[in-house]
C-alpha cells in the first residue's frame, strides 16, 4: 500500500502521520512545498527509514503523478480549500483514501473517552487544565491535538480506560466532518466536547463565518456530551456569533441557530470565585470550563472526582509559551508574549487584562486572515501605544495614530523608546505569523530575544 503525506509540517503532525503509516507497513512518500532545510529534526526522525526505502521525500514541490497512484492520502489540516485543491481531488478521483492526521489519530484510539476542544480563542490553555485535572483526580489522561506534537506514537501505550483530550482547530474540524463526507467518510465527533467562544477566525481559509462555524459545530456529534458557558457568559458575542453565521455555502442554514447552547453543564464556581495566578477574565472563563469538563468525565467513568483538588491546580496554573505569558521585566518594562493571539478578540483580551490601558503598548499585524481587523485600530488612541507589523500593518494603522513599523525588531525598539518605567510591553498581534515567521512560535521567541536585549532608558 502506498501513502503520502502532504504537507511535513511544523506541528509534528505530518512526521506523526508518516511514522504511523511505516509501523502498519506502508510505503511512505512525505511531499512538502518547503525546502528540506526547514525540515531537519522531522527528516532525522524518518532517516533510517528513508535509508530503508520504506520513506521517500519529496521536498520543494509536489507531483500529481504521486497522489494519482496512492491508495492513500494524508494531509496536513491546514492546506488551503481541501475542497478543490487538484492534488487531493485527483487522488480522490482515483480511489484514494483522502484524510489528515487527526482522522488516523481518531480512527486509531483504543479508548471511547475522548475530550475534543474548540473555541476561537482559548482552546489550548481549556485543554491543558482539563488535562491537568484529569491527571490530579487519579485518572490517566493523554493531551493532544492541536496543541502540538502527534498522539499516534502514544497509542501503544493507551488503555480503554483512559482520557484523551484533543485540542481541536476549525481545520481539524473540517476533516472530522465536512471534509470527512466529502472524501466518502464518515464524520467523527468526541464523547465530550467544549467550546470556548466562537468569533471571525480564518475567514480567509473557510471562505465565510458560516463556513467556519460549521466546522465548529463538528465538535458536537448526535452522541457527544457537550459543555459550553459561552451563551451564559458572553450573550451578546453568543447572539452576534448567531446573526454574522448566516446560510452556508454547503447548504446549511446557521442563521440564528446557537449550536453551541448548553442547558446541563455540570455545575462549578461562578467565576468571581476562581482565583488564578495568570491576569485576565478570559483566563477564568477557560478555568471554570475546564473545570467542568472534568467533572464531566467524572460523570462518564463513574469514579469521583473531588472538587477541593480543582482549585489549587488552577490557581497554580502559569500558563502556557505564547499565551499572554510572562516574559519578564527588561528595560524597565514589563513584558508579555502573547503570540498566539491571532484573532482580533484575542487581542482585546489580552488588552483587557490590565488595569490601566495607557500603560499597554501593544504590538500588532501580521498575516492576513480576512478578519475585521478595525476594532484593533481603534485602541490606538486609548492605550500608550500601538506599534503595526507585516503585511497588515498599513491597513491597522491607517490614519489613526499608531505606527507603522515593518517589522517586530523596529516595533521593540519603538515601544521601548516611548513606554515609561513600569509600563507593559505586550505581543498580542491579531493576525497570523506567516508572512514573516514559519509560525507563531517564531514570532513569539523571536519577540523574548529583543526584549531579553532591552536596557533601561531615561
Amino acid at each position: 500500500m502506498r501513502a503520502v503525506v502532504m504537507g511535513l509540517g511544523q506541528f509534528g503532525g505530518g512526521l506523526g502521520a508518516a511514522l504511523h503509516l511505516v509501523d502498519r507497513g506502508y510505503e511512505v512518500l512525505v511531499t512538502d512545498k518547503g525546502d528540506a532545510t526547514k525540515f531537519d529534526l522531522a527528516l532525522a526522525a524518518l532517516d533510517p527509514f528513508i535509508k530503508s526505502g520504506q520513506v521517500r521525500t519529496r521536498m520543494g514541490g509536489h507531483d500529481i503523478a504521486d497522489f494519482q497512484t496512492a491508495d492513500l492520502v494524508v494531509a496536513n489540516p491546514a492546506i488551503s480549500t481541501p475542497w478543490k485543491n487538484e492534488l487531493l481531488l485527483a487522488a480522490n478521483n482515483r480511489n484514494a483514501r483522502v484524510v489528515s492526521e487527526v482522522n488516523l489519530l481518531v480512527e486509531a484510539l483504543p479508548t471511547q473517552r475522548c475530550i475534543g476542544i474548540t473555541g476561537s480563542a482559548g482552546k489550548s490553555t481549556t485543554s491543558a487544565l482539563t488535562h491537568a485535572l484529569l491527571c490530579a483526580s487519579g485518572r490517566q489522561s493523554h493531551l493532544g491535538g492541536n496543541i502540538g506534537g502527534s498522539l499516534l506514537q502514544s497509542i501503544p501505550s493507551m488503555s480503554a480506560s483512559d482520557w484523551v483530550v484533543l485540542e481541536l482547530s476549525s481545520f481539524m474540524l473540517w476533516w472530522l466532518g465536512p471534509g470527512a463526507r466529502l472524501f466518502g467518510g464518515a464524520p467523527w465527533a468526541p464523547a465530550v466536547g467544549a467550546l470556548t467562544n466562537l468569533a471571525a477566525n480564518h475567514l480567509d481559509w473557510h471562505g465565510s463565518y458560516a463556513e467556519y462555524s460549521l466546522s465548529k459545530a463538528t465538535i458536537r456529534g448526535a452522541q457527544t456530551k457537550f459543555v459550553s458557558h459561552f451563551a451564559e457568559e458572553s450573550p451578546k458575542l453568543s447572539r452576534a456569533a448567531a446573526a454574522a453565521a448566516t446560510v452556508s455555502a454547503s447548504g446549511n442554514d446557521e442563521s440564528g441557530f446557537m449550536w453551541w447552547q448548553c442547558n446541563d453543564a455540570p455545575l462549578v464556581p461562578p467565576l468571581n470565585e476562581i482565583k488564578m495566578s495568570v491576569p485576565g477574565a478570559h483566563q477564568r472563563h477557560n478555568a471554570r470550563l475546564a473545570w467542568a469538563l472534568a467533572k464531566t468525565a467524572a460523570q462518564i467513568d463513574g469514579r469521583p472526582f473531588d472538587d477541593s483538588c480543582a482549585a489549587p491546580i488552577i490557581e497554580a496554573f502559569a500558563g502556557l509559551a505564547h499565551r499572554l505569558q510572562f516574559v519578564g521585566e527588561f528595560g524597565g518594562l514589563r513584558c508579555f508574549n502573547d503570540s498566539k493571539a491571532t484573532t482580533p478578540e484575542a487581542a482585546l483580551l489580552a488588552v483587557e487584562c490590565f488595569d490601566n490601558r495607557k500603560s499597554v503598548h501593544l504590538i500588532v499585524g501580521g498575516a492576513d486572515k480576512g478578519a475585521d481587523l478595525t476594532p484593533i485600530r481603534n485602541l490606538a488612541p486609548h492605550i500608550g501605544g500601538l506599534y503595526a507589523i507585516g503585511i497588515t500593518g498599513k491597513a491597522i494603522a491607517g490614519d489613526s495614530t499608531a505606527i507603522l513599523c515593518g517589522t517586530i525588531e523596529v516595533a521593540v525598539a519603538t515601544a521601548a523608546s516611548r513606554a515609561q518605567r513600569g509600563d507593559i510591553l505586550l505581543l498580542s498581534p491579531a493576525c497570523a505569523s506567516w508572512d514573516q515567521f514559519v509560525n507563531f512560535e517564531q514570532r513569539g521567541d523571536r519577540f523574548v530575544e529583543l526584549v531579553r536585549a532591552l536596557v533601561p532608558h531615561g
